[in-house]
């Protein structure tokens, strides 16, 4: 297994490092079986209007899907202790819904409503940071909206870009402030996307139930 530890606005002493490996290493042991890279972010924040906060985040490849945690407070170790404990509970997430699915075989049912959205920013303006702070590259394998949707959950952020199975296209699954979950789909110079007329789509995705006969 590959770990690797990023920093940023910290020095990675020898002491640090050696409790990344202690602490993740453990963390991932009963899962090495599907795990293939383990990548550790440090970092320290530094705003004067708010206490230091040093988080740590570990982002795991694990046979194509991705697995994040992130967890931060006023010390590092202790991030670095409740970071170990997330991304322990995720694998074992990953792990169960893996064997799951291969038990019970059921296809993914989604059902999608379509509703025409003009404008997503509405009459706010829109703002970039002065300076990339971060950069990242990831492979993007032709996925299904429904494999969209568990990756989604399985990094943790609110959004997520994949590339269409169906239509080839980028698109991007996002968690909506009033449940349920929209897809963003492109739009051409025409004005027209691939088959959505410039529509976004929310989308209820149902997962097939799991079996409680040992409950």
């Amino acid at each position: 297994m590959k770990l690797v530890i990023h920093s940023k606005n910290i020095e990675i002493t020898d002491a640090i490092r050696e409790y990344v490996h202690q602490k993740i290493e453990k963390s991932v042991s009963h899962f090495q079986s599907i795990t293939n890279e383990v990548d550790v972010h440090l970092s320290v924040a530094r705003n004067p209007r708010i206490n230091t906060r040093q988080a740590a985040e570990v982002t795991i490849y694990a046979n194509g899907s991705v697995i994040r945690a992130e967890e931060s407070s006023e010390n590092l170790y202790a991030s670095i202790d409740l970071v170990a404990d997330k991304i322990a509970r995720q694998l074992r997430k990953y792990k169960e819904r893996r064997q799951d699915q291969k038990t019970h075989a059921q296809p993914t049912e989604v059902v999608v409503t379509e509703s025409v959205v003009t404008d997503l920013i509405g009459d706010r303006t829109p703002e970039l940071p002065n300076e990339v702070v971060r950069t990242k590259y990831f492979s993007m394998p032709p996925m299904t909206l429904a494999e969209a949707l568990e990756q989604l959950q399985l990094v943790g952020h609110d959004f997520y870009m994949f590339r269409n199975s169906e239509t080839g296209e980028i698109n991007v699954i996002y968690e909506r402030n009033h449940g349920g979950y929209g897809v963003i789909h492109p739009r051409n110079s025409n004005g027209h996307t691939n088959g959505h007329n410039g529509k976004a789509t929310h989308a209820n995705i149902i997962m097939p139930e799991k079996s409680h006969s040992n409950k």
